[in-house]
């Protein structure tokens, strides 16, 4: 077979666009939907592990900031080896990963086991801008926004369901806490197998040569040279550290106001699966809003929502003004992404697009990390205080986006 039919065979086997958003979107839903579990139901698991009431909040804030620790080096690195080894396996490691995760916490019987399993998360990172990256190479040029925004409500989709799925379970006592883990490895491996044996990625450019490390290195200069991306990625790091301070406390909110532990894993679920599920329902809305009025007004309006909704719950004095405050506070957390995608994607100089959103969350891992230590030592003055601090930084998010120019889907900068 002649090297120019392999190619065309390659290319009549690729996956289309619409194939590629199903399977990328259903793994991002997946991950999203298991991932909850930690995220909303750390406190109470930490209590099965041995850990005292009065340690869980600093132990809650300092394990959220682990996650990202060591797997940060590594996210230059999964761009330079998805180019050269192939996106899928690449994305597909990331399922692969938060199976070994998941069994890990389902087997823990102490604290440390506990945390030695979440030190992998880590090494999951880096697939959603390897994702945004296959999928806008086959993706045609008047569906590019479409696409980008549809694959920003999976992860919603699935932080708004896992919550409310898993806190039913564990209230009916269908399983425990253990147990839900057991079942978020099952998915994660269904994930990862469905990714390998139904996605096929289109054409890549040649194959970078050199060193993984001199590449990696190439590509964070690449990223971070760009004005527009800097600004970007500042807006998007101040506006996720706000988040991440007070994100790992919210379910404390709701044990604060229940007043009792029975119910409570349920509640958490209504409370944060709402607002995520609001989120979901926005992000596209707010890609349309986005192309009318400009993608710069969304994202300032998303900081001072961000802002406004922390404050809500700091003062929220029973569940359902929670709810309102935590709906919100969804609401800008996703059309804050949504407009961070929109503006990479369109603005960002063509020869420096992949490599750009290959480190699209490059910005989260640092404030996570950064958010659950600032957290967890705030924390020991109150809840509040961290939900103060919090807003704070939503405050200044917004102050940052008046530096950027106003561009919408199709890249022209408007006033």
């Amino acid at each position: 077979m002649s090297a120019s039919t392999g190619a065309a065979v390659r290319e009549r086997r690729a996956s289309g666009w619409v194939v590629l958003l199903i399977l990328f979107g259903i793994a991002s839903t997946v991950e999203a939907f298991t991932v909850s579990h930690v995220f909303r139901f750390l406190p109470l698991y930490l209590g099965t592990v041995r850990v005292a009431p009065s340690e869980i909040p600093a132990w809650t804030g300092y394990l959220n900031a682990t996650f990202f620790v060591f797997g940060l080096p590594l996210v230059p690195f999964w761009g330079v080896w998805s180019e050269r080894y192939g996106r899928i396996p690449i994305i597909a490691r990331s399922a692969f990963v938060e199976m070994v995760v998941f069994g890990g916490l389902w087997l823990a019987q102490n604290r440390w086991e506990a945390a030695s399993a979440l030190l992998l998360v880590g090494f999951q990172l880096g697939n959603t801008g390897v994702m945004l990256t296959a999928l806008r190479a086959v993706t045609p040029q008047g569906r590019v926004g479409f696409a980008i925004s549809l694959f920003g409500v999976s992860p919603s989709l699935g932080f708004a369901l896992g919550p409310v799925v898993g806190g039913w379970l564990v209230d009916h006592s269908l399983v425990d806490l253990h147990s839900l883990f057991a079942l978020d490895a099952a998915m994660s491996l269904a994930a990862g197998v469905l990714l390998l044996a139904f996605a096929r990625e289109g054409r890549r450019p040649p194959a970078p040569q050199g060193s993984a490390v001199r590449l990696a290195v190439e590509a964070l200069r690449l990223t971070l040279s760009t004005r527009i991306t800097l600004i970007v990625f500042g807006v998007f790091g101040l506006a996720y550290l706000a988040v991440q301070i007070a994100n790992p406390f919210l379910p404390l909110l709701v044990v604060r106001l229940h007043g009792s532990s029975a119910g409570v894993a349920g509640q958490i679920g209504i409370v944060f699966g709402a607002s995520a599920l609001v989120g979901a329902a926005l992000s596209p809305l707010a890609g349309a809003a986005g192309d009318r009025f400009g993608f710069k007004p969304m994202l300032t309006g998303a900081c001072v929502l961000a802002a406004a909704s922390l404050a809500g719950l700091a003062l929220a004095p029973d569940e359902v003004w929670l709810t309102v405050a935590a709906i919100g506070l969804g609401a800008s957390t996703a059309i804050a992404i949504s407009m961070v995608f929109a503006v990479l994607a369109t603005a960002v100089p063509e020869e420096r697009r992949a490599t750009t959103l290959n480190l699209v969350l490059l910005p989260i891992y640092f404030s996570s990390i950064a958010g659950g230590v600032i957290g967890a030592l705030i924390v020991r003055t109150g809840l509040n205080a961290v939900l103060y601090v919090a807003a704070a930084m939503s405050v200044l998010a917004a102050l940052l986006t008046t530096t950027l120019p106003g561009y919408s889907r199709s890249g022209k900068t408007s006033a």
